[in-house]
């Protein structure tokens, strides 16, 4: 048995919230640094609703001057079988 960690959605959203206010962003600007057509995207990460893609994750933690370790909340690992 190995011990993986998960993403915690919901907390890894509510961290982009803080984080974002904390930086003194709007959804708005946030938004635009982005180029997003609309701010759907951005209230989907927020509400735990969806993760950014990789180079979204790069992206943001550079706006908002974070490591992605700081963004990203995982949970205690959850115990899986590997291997055959």
């Amino acid at each position: 048995m190995v011990n993986l960690p998960i993403i915690d959605m919901v907390r890894t959203g509510e961290n982009i919230n803080r984080l974002r206010k904390q930086a003194g962003l709007s959804v708005r600007e946030l938004q635009d640094i982005f180029g997003f057509a609309t701010p759907q995207a951005i209230y989907k990460w927020q509400q735990g609703a969806a993760l950014p893609t990789i180079d979204n994750l790069v992206m943001l933690a550079a706006v908002l001057q974070v490591r992605i370790d700081d963004i990203l909340v995982t949970d205690a690992a959850v115990q899986m079988q590997i291997g055959a």
